[in-house]
């Protein structure tokens, strides 16, 4: 495979993000015109953009990594986080009250955890595996408030702990080289 075709594909995956952004904010755009039911808020615009933005900037980032495993380990933490800040923002991860204000803090955890591992695969695959734990105990914490969001919450921490496994499987490739 010619370097032409191989930094094609690779410039697709580093702008992919991009374009699936724009098509979220389409998607609910489009929709209102022909639904009642789709009612966003200028406000809502803005925030679920800032929200994507921030997301897509983080991937950017992550795309610098060289090792493939550790890119994947950061695109589902991304992934997984975003999905976080939107279920919240949304509805609520438990219920809708103050208590979904721990979830941030999984997410706080997460990326304080990495940048302190100087987002070296071995310290970014502790860091999020200790947002999974974090996920979990928030999650079991809403239990007997909203038992369905508590348990649907906890199901939030596999994501973590494949991103967790991927970064550990980026650490093991890099020892080896």
């Amino acid at each position: 495979m010619s370097n032409l075709v191989l930094e094609r594909r690779l410039s697709f995956w580093r702008v992919a993000p991009w374009g699936l952004a724009v098509l979220l904010l389409a998607i609910p755009f489009v929709a209102m015109r022909f639904s009642n039911e789709v009612d966003w808020s200028f406000g809502d615009f803005v925030v679920v953009g800032m929200l994507l933005a921030f997301a897509c900037g983080a991937w950017e980032l992550a795309w610098r990594a060289r090792n493939g495993w550790q890119r994947a380990g950061a695109a589902v933490a991304i992934g997984c986080g975003l999905m976080t800040i939107w279920v919240n923002l949304a509805v609520g991860m438990i219920g809708d009250g103050p208590y979904n204000l721990l979830f941030g803090g999984v997410i706080l955890i997460a990326l304080a955890g990495s940048a302190l591992a100087r987002f070296r695969p071995q310290g970014t695959a502790c860091a999020f595996a200790a947002a999974a734990l974090a996920q979990v105990a928030a999650a079991a914490g809403g239990l007997a408030t909203d038992p369905r969001g508590g348990v649907l919450s906890m199901v939030f921490a596999l994501p973590w702990l494949l991103a967790a496994w991927l970064c550990w499987r980026a650490a093991k490739v890099q020892k080896r080289d």
